[in-house]
């Protein structure tokens, strides 16, 4: 099959993959923090995936990416200050989504760091469940909406700058940092997100980028990445 090849530059292409992963995991978090047909554990591991990745792609924007674009646009410094303190208050509901137990045996009579104690019986420990969906659904409200209303600022300014003053071997340097770089938390799921966000084509793009050792493993990550996510939406055995 002849993959349709994507029509904007890689830069764009892979920022807005990027993105659109983050839109849809923020909004699974919240959706499957409170779907009581969905372990914790698993939600766990989305949490964790977001908050590592969410800090890392913000990081590497702040630290490396806006500085090769103002050494060529000095007037886009402001708007990409203001974007930075975007990534402050990102930090912050990231802090408090990393927070939140997510073991019942710590959440108990509403107080999500309280400890069960022993014979306090199932009664019990639903409460501490409810408590810990709780504290982590309002947590993960709070990164999806700051997210969400973050990246509706920025898209307007990063995509004309990625276009306009980042050559393709700069893009090329700055994703194979982010690449070497980045946490190595559930890395699955960002297989399984960028398949539903971009097309096959798009998908190729980014993950042409990857380590030659780690290219082999993207098929049996896909797998995993499918079944965690049907798990996540409540449609998983």
């Amino acid at each position: 099959m002849t993959l349709k090849p994507p029509t904007d530059v890689p830069a764009v292409v892979e920022t807005r993959l990027a993105h659109d992963v983050h839109r849809v995991a923020t909004a699974l978090l919240a959706e499957a923090a409170l779907d009581a047909s969905v372990p914790l554990d698993a939600t766990a591991q989305l949490r964790d995936f977001l908050v590592a990745n969410l800090r890392h792609h913000h990081q590497t924007e702040d630290d490396d990416l806006w500085p090769r674009i103002t050494a060529k646009a000095p007037a886009a410094a402001k708007a990409l200050d203001s974007l930075t303190d975007e990534h402050d208050q990102l930090d912050a509901a990231l802090d408090r989504l990393a927070g939140v137990s997510v073991h019942v045996d710590e959440a108990v009579g509403g107080d999500p760091l309280a400890t069960v104690s022993p014979g306090t019986g199932d009664g019990a420990a639903s409460t501490g469940e409810a408590a810990v969906r709780a504290a982590l659904y309002d947590a993960a409200v709070t990164v999806r909406d700051v997210v969400h209303d973050h990246l509706t600022h920025e898209e307007p300014v990063l995509f004309p700058a990625l276009r306009e003053h980042v050559s393709p071997a700069e893009w090329q340097d700055f994703a194979q940092r982010v690449i070497a770089t980045t946490p190595p938390v559930a890395g699955h799921l960002m297989v399984g997100f960028l398949d539903e966000v971009g097309t096959p084509a798009e998908v190729e793009l980014v993950l042409s980028g990857l380590p030659e050792p780690v290219r082999p493993l993207v098929p049996g990550m896909r797998l995993q990445a499918e079944a965690d996510l049907d798990v996540l939406r409540g449609t998983g055995a």
